[in-house]
């Protein structure tokens, strides 16, 4: 009876996987060791507004339901009517398999990853440490009194941490580290952490991995907002367009700059020959009519008539005798 429920269980679980792997396309494989059945829940119930649903379970147990699930369907086996009916080839469930190490969970999303990212991080779990635990983080002790008796000075003396009495307590020195990334917590530095009311460590869903419709790729890449990816497509362009400027190949990015040139090319050539064209005469007229063209007309025609500028003019005009500025009579 025990072996009937259980396998009632493991085939609940794997139709819901399938329902999902029909429904969504984008999933985060995310870590969820240490922390609480309540704060699980809290978690679900967040994510229901973004369209999001997370799933818990074994991950052979949830690797044998996408296995089941890339299976084409046989007569003889017992699930036959039900997978028949929406079976599909799905080869890019392959990747998702190789990222379920662990103990991990799937969230199914659509299209806001961010979104659910952020949310993901508003839910968090401080623990105190557990012998055997594996330390997600250093752990390190800061000086100052810590509220013991003196008679307690041989257990810090045996984690090698300096102390002093001071005023009928122990009192921590230096800055000390007592547990490392990494290192599993023995019961003694468990019980200094305990004695010192200490709660290291922040527990929470952390993403592992990011499969996206057959991809996998790092969780780094939610955190690219619209603005950078705008900034480096417009990055992208300009480098796109100087190259084809330089090498005279045109693209869609360099065909209105090509134009450009070619039309000032061409306009340059008018000025300094008789040939026009109707749209070099319009910027003609408008460059001759300028108040600055006609001085320059005008001060050309009086060098051609032997005369000198009107600047050299003027300042001839304006010089005046100094006189006798040191005021001698003679």
């Amino acid at each position: 009876m025990g072996r009937e429920e259980s396998r009632k269980k493991k085939f609940a679980l794997w139709l819901r996987l399938w329902k999902y792997l029909d429904e969504y396309k984008k999933i985060l494989v995310v870590r969820c060791s240490n922390l609480t059945a309540t704060l699980f829940q809290d978690i679900r119930q967040a994510l229901r507004p973004l369209g999001a649903t997370i799933l818990m379970g074994k991950n052979t147990l949830l690797k044998a339901g996408i296995r089941r699930k890339m299976e084409e369907p046989k007569d003889s086996d017992d699930d036959y009517e039900i997978r028949r009916q929406n079976y599909r080839p799905m080869p890019e469930l392959d990747k998702l398999i190789d990222v379920c190490n662990g103990y991990i969970g799937l969230i199914f999303c659509r299209d806001n990853l961010s979104e659910v990212k952020d949310k993901l991080k508003e839910y968090k779990c401080i623990k105190g440490a557990k012998v055997g635990v594996v330390a997600p983080c250093d752990v390190f002790i800061q000086p100052g009194p810590t509220g013991l008796d003196p008679k307690q000075t041989n257990f810090f003396q045996a984690l090698n941490i300096q102390t002093k009495i001071v005023k009928t307590q122990i009192e921590i020195l230096h800055v000390t580290k007592i547990i490392s990334q990494g290192q599993k917590i023995s019961a003694s530095e468990c019980a200094l952490l305990d004695k010192l009311s200490i709660k290291p460590f922040i527990f929470e869903l952390k993403i592992q991995h990011v499969y996206d419709n057959g991809v996998i790729y790092s969780p780094t890449v939610l955190d690219i907002g619209k603005a950078e990816v705008i900034q480096k497509l417009r990055k992208g362009a300009t480098y796109l367009t100087a190259a084809a400027l330089q090498t005279g190949y045109p693209t869609t990015l360099s065909a209105r700059q090509m134009l450009l040139t070619a039309f000032k090319n061409m306009l340059s050539f008018t000025m300094t020959t008789d040939y026009s064209f109707k749209q070099a005469e319009a910027i003609k007229a408008a460059v001759s009519s300028a108040p600055v063209a006609k001085e320059e007309e005008k001060e050309k025609e009086e060098e051609d008539e032997g005369g000198k500028p009107a600047e050299e003019k003027k300042e001839e005009e304006e010089m005046v005798p100094f006189g006798n500025i040191f005021g001698d009579d003679e």
